[in-house]
């Protein structure tokens, strides 16, 4: 019905090209526009503007010989002031932006290693980005955003890649381990050092104690009993003293004690065998 009445109608975010007898003219804005056929006015096409993306998969290697896969999303439109060259100097504009892409990332991923490649990522959108606006301007075509979406090694280098990892995690946990229980194990002999310390000032503050008491007790005794020497004192201190204790291990419900040699009968020998079994302790 448009042909019949000469007019045409280009939809929003579309021009059109306009030809006379086969010779570009104009370009047509979206609207109503009179198409007179028989003066040799025909329409050759219609070109969108609307943005476009492209998804490709190109695979290359990398510096350390690893083989990926890499994934690039190119996001491109017509523009409007060129549509003329848009619409004929390009025949399959989707299979030029590829070789273009394809070209790019096969000269900059070479010359990467695998971990470089992950992380300049951005650098090699940037130079696919720069290639390709320069040479696409040329067509009418503008290209608006490169990315790198995803860089796939193979599946036995990634596997080998998370065990590289996963082993260089087990060996910090295990340093810190380690560590710890180095901490552990110092902190640990520091206590028993201190403790072994202040027992050994206690023991010490204990005897100086008892000779001190023993001393008082000696000359208090020489002093209000006439006649009687240091070593009765003495003697007498000490099987007091060795009664005591035989109290003390009797009143205990379970103990166990090894005592220096005790003879039921000669307990007026009691000092001497103190002082023997005294002597017989040091000697062992």
């Amino acid at each position: 019905m448009g042909n019949l009445f000469c007019c045409v109608q280009v939809e929003q975010s579309t021009v059109a090209i306009k030809e006379n007898f086969g010779r570009f003219e104009k370009v047509l804005q979206p609207g109503c526009h009179c198409m007179p056929w028989f003066l040799g006015k025909q329409l050759a096409g219609h070109l969108s503007l609307r943005l476009q993306q492209l998804d490709l998969r190109c695979e290359t290697k990398t510096k350390d010989n690893v083989f990926v896969t890499v994934v690039a999303s190119i996001q491109y439109r017509a523009l409007a002031e060129k549509a003329n060259d848009a619409f004929y100097k390009l025949s399959n504009t989707k299979t030029q932006i590829q070789a273009y892409v394809f070209d790019v990332i096969r000269a900059s991923v070479p010359k990467l290693n695998l971990d470089d490649a992950f992380e300049q990522k951005n650098e090699i959108a940037r130079a696919v980005e720069e290639e390709l606006e320069k040479a696409m301007s040329a067509y009418g075509y503008e290209i608006v955003q490169t990315l790198i979406v995803d860089i796939d090694p193979d599946e036995h280098v990634k596997r080998a890649m998370n065990e590289i990892n996963a082993a260089a995690r087990l060996r910090v946990a295990a340093n810190e381990k380690a560590e710890a229980e180095k901490i552990l194990l110092i902190k640990r002999a520091e206590g028993e050092a201190e403790s072994k310390y202040l027992s050994g000032l206690g023991i010490a503050r204990q005897r100086q104690a008892i000779v001190d008491g023993l001393r008082d007790s000696v000359l208090g005794f020489s002093v209000n009993v006439p006649g009687t020497t240091a070593k009765d004192v003495m003697d007498m201190v000490l099987v007091t003293q060795y009664f005591d204790t035989m109290k003390e291990i009797g009143a205990a419900s379970k103990s166990s004690a090894v005592f220096i040699p005790h003879g039921p009968g000669a307990v007026r020998d009691v000092a001497t065998q103190i002082r023997d079994g005294l002597l017989q302790a040091s000697h062992q």
